[in-house]
């Protein structure tokens, strides 16, 4: 016998369907960024997160390296920065590759020793500045030394629901939150959006800071460019949860539908 749904039935299918439906669509509407970006075809977001050099610190990694009219004359000097120092894996060679570190390292003094040219104390300073002081110095040994001086070893690390969750190795000092971020492979569909924590070392204390992608506002935050060795993690959202919980959750509709099944016919006697 064909059996008829009356109208609380159909009240209760119709409240459940629709409980299902917004919830699926509260939860995409986390996903995009920067939702409050005015959707015309031209629109105009003044910034006013502010880019710090920043400056080298003991056990820092520094690329150093001089140029000369006879590249023979200043060898010594670059082939000495090319020592082998462990570091983490970089993006560019590959996840599971660690590559030495080309550099010199920065001792508690805040000073390098370049051969030839000796001892020189760029703790404290930018690296433009590094790069004038030690030209200046190389001048004295050099006719018309080029100078080029860079961080060996600028690393952030990201973890949480990210694609490729590891530490990076930039090649450059000038990173933003949103360069990390595509370097891991941008967030998993259970990263939390609205919630990012950005973890960064201040003399030794901890700093901790959150960041909104779903807002335009982040591009204000003064934690919108990175420092070295900031970690950004990225939480998971009720939905990994959900994932996880998943076989067990099938068991459970399972035994519930069985249940029901037997509610049924156990009436129908």
């Amino acid at each position: 016998m064909k059996r008829s749904f009356n109208t609380s039935e159909l009240r209760k299918y119709t409240f459940i369907f629709c409980a299902l439906l917004f919830a699926s669509c509260s939860t995409t509407k986390k996903v995009p960024y920067f939702q409050d970006i005015s959707a015309d075809e031209k629109s105009l977001l003044s910034s006013t997160a502010a880019y710090t050099e920043p400056v080298i610190q003991p056990d820092d990694i520094i690329s150093i390296s001089v140029f000369t009219i006879d590249p023979t004359t200043s060898m010594v000097v670059n082939q000495v920065g090319t020592q082998a120092i462990s570091t983490v894996p970089s993006p560019i060679a590959g996840v599971n590759a660690t590559p030495p570190t080309a550099g010199f390292l920065v001792d508690k003094n805040g000073e390098i020793d370049l051969s030839v040219i000796g001892r020189v104390k760029i703790g404290g300073l930018t690296t433009y500045q590094a790069r004038d002081l030690i030209k200046l110095k190389a001048s004295l040994v050099y006719k018309n030394p080029n100078v080029q001086v860079r961080y060996a070893n600028f690393k952030v690390t990201v973890l949480g629901e990210v694609g490729r969750p590891a530490s990076y190795v930039l090649p450059n000092e000038r990173v933003s939150v949103l360069d990390a971020l595509g370097l891991a492979g941008d967030l998993t569909i259970f990263g939390r959006r609205e919630n990012v924590l950005l973890i960064r070392d201040n003399d030794g204390k901890k700093e901790f800071a959150r960041l909104n992608l779903n807002s335009a506002q982040m591009f204000n935050s003064p934690f919108y460019y990175l420092k070295q060795n900031d970690v950004i993690y990225v939480e998971p959202n009720k939905g990994k949860a959900a994932s996880l919980n998943q076989a067990r959750t099938q068991t459970f509709a399972v035994i519930g539908t069985a249940l029901s099944v037997l509610i049924v016919l156990f009436t129908r006697l």
